[in-house]
Parts: C-alpha cells; structure tokens; sequence
C-alpha cells in the first residue's frame, strides 16, 4: 500500500477512476454465483484488462501470472485477486520512473517535445516550463511549430501563465531556424532550460519525420549531447492508436521517454501497460489535469495503486 495519499496521489488516482472501476468492479462481478476461480473466470479477467487497452500481450502474461500467484497463495475472493493484481502490474512498470531529470545537462538542457497535434503537447511544455522554473531554472521556450499559427500562439498563453520567456518565428518560417535562434538567445541569456515544441501533423507523414530529424541535428550541432531528453507526448484517451504513434516516432527519433497526458478521466489507463510491454520505452511524466501543477513524475508503484485499487471500493447509495 502507498502510505499517505497526498494531493497528487488522489489526482491521480481520481483520474483513473474509469479504468480502476472497470478492472476492480469487474472483477467483483465475476465472483458473483462463482463457487471456483474456473478457466472462464480467468479468461473474463484477461476480457477486462482488454478493455482498459492494456494490449492482448501484456494481457494475456498478466493473467498467467495472476493465475499462479493465486494458486500459491491461495488467494480466491475479490480483494486478494485485486491486491495481487496490482502488485504485478506495480512489478512490470518498476523499471520506469523515477521521472524527469535533467539535472547534469547544459546549460542549457534542451528537451525537445514532440507528438501528434492534439495529443497535449502544448499544454505539457507549459506545466514543464512552470515546474522547473518553479524549481528555481531559468527555462526558454522555442515556438518550433512554425506550420500552425494556433500552435505559436498557444505556447505563447502558456508561456505567459509559466511567465518564462518564447522565441518564435514568422508562420511558415523553417522550423529548424526558429530552434537555432532560440538556443542563441538562451546562450546569451545564461537559460537553464530550453523546451523546444515541433510540429505534429499526422505521424505517417515522411516530410513530419524528415522536419524533426532536422531539428535534432541542429540541436545536435549547436549543443554538445543534445537533445538532452526526446519526449513523445501521447493521448492516454486514444489507447492503443497511442502506440502506433509512439512505434513511428520512436524509430525515428530516439524517443527518450514518455509523457501519457489526459489521464483524467479516461478509461484506457491500461495502454501504459501495453506501451512498457510492446516497445520498451519508460513512461516519464503523466497529466491528470489542466492546471500548471497537473504534471507528475511516473510513479510505478503509485499508477498500479491509482489502477488496480488495493480493496474493493465501496460506492454510495
């Protein structure tokens, strides 16, 4: 069990409410009339790990393991299957975390940010900007998605509401220009940080592809080691669509870690299990909410207690 359930903790946990009520009473149900925990009891429980988009691999290697973890412990009511649950689920994500650092790079740490349009990429680099200036780093923001004039002035909000500096350029500008000018400034500025937002039409775009790969050689060239983090922002509420996704631009990019935004509310929080499963890649940082502070660092143990709730919620009549 979490000890204390702190604010972000019950943020978290409320926002997986869907996917946690899905699985846990779910699994209550099928106990009900049920005098043994049969093959078709543990075929339904795979059913609800489907649902929740946890992949039909992970799916089917949890519940195997599920299964004999059972046997052994003799575990055969709801709240035991559940614990026992978690604590697997807490096992095959506690490779991930512990989170975003960027602690030892630069100046500046260049942390470029990439994703589909729509998927929360602008509302990430904003909480970012915010916690790390918070943390006492200057922060930059660089307007790299130059095909979109919403998109500029989007960041623009956020980066007035994390009150950090932006360095944009004209609509159309080449994107790999904007980024240079942007790391001159935060050269000359003496930046900490410097978050460099991209483009993000559809991701089975090859010229998408071909534009982010130049911005990372030119990073590359203007700042030794960057970038220094690759962040694939994913929409939590488009489940396995979130993959495919995550398969292209990690291919090409070096996809360093994971931002799973949208958490709140959503009821496929089990795709964070087919994303660790299917390609390896950590999850660093989830959003579960719209607010500057709504941005967390990946806890394993705290997503699988937020997931797959440790005893049987009672509801209210």
């Amino acid at each position: 069990m979490i000890g204390q359930i702190g604010k972000g903790f019950a943020r978290l946990r409320d926002g997986l409410r869907k996917t946690r009520e899905a699985i846990t009473g779910g699994i209550r149900e099928l106990f009900a009339g049920r005098s043994s925990l049969d093959d078709a009891f543990w075929d339904d429980v795979e059913a609800l790990l489907l649902r929740s988009d946890a992949g039909l691999v992970s799916s089917e290697e949890i519940v195997a393991e599920l299964r004999k973890a059972s046997a052994r412990s003799g575990a055969s009511d709801p709240a035991a299957i559940v614990a026992l649950l978690r604590d697997i689920v807490a096992r095959r994500l506690a490779s991930d975390g512990p989170g975003l650092s960027i602690e030892g790079f630069g100046p500046p740490a260049v942390v470029l940010v990439i994703g589909v349009n729509g998927t929360g990429k602008t509302t990430t680099i904003g909480k970012l900007a915010h916690r790390w200036k918070t943390e006492g780093k200057s922060v930059l923001l660089a307007a790299g998605d130059t095909y979109r004039a919403a998109a500029t002035e989007q960041l623009a909000v956020w980066a007035e509401r994390a009150g950090v500096p932006i360095v944009r350029g004209q609509e159309g500008q080449d994107s790999a220009a904007v980024v240079v000018d942007a790391l001159e400034s935060a050269a000359a500025r003496g930046s900490d940080v410097v978050i460099v937002d991209t483009a993000g039409r559809l991701h089975t775009k090859s010229n998408l592809m071909d534009e982010l790969i130049k911005i990372r050689r030119v990073v590359a060239k203007r700042v030794p080691g960057a970038p220094h983090e690759t962040l694939l922002v994913l929409d939590a509420t488009m489940g396995q669509n979130a993959i495919a996704q995550a398969r292209a631009f990690g291919e090409a990019l070096g996809v360093t870690g994971l931002v799973l935004a949208k958490l709140d509310g959503t009821a496929k929080g089990g795709v964070v299990l087919a994303i660790r499963r299917e390609l390896g890649l950590p999850v660093k940082l989830v959003g579960v909410g719209e607010g500057l502070d709504d941005l967390q660092d990946f806890d394993p143990a705290a997503f699988a207690e937020a997931l797959v709730a440790a005893e049987p919620e009672t509801r209210a009549v």
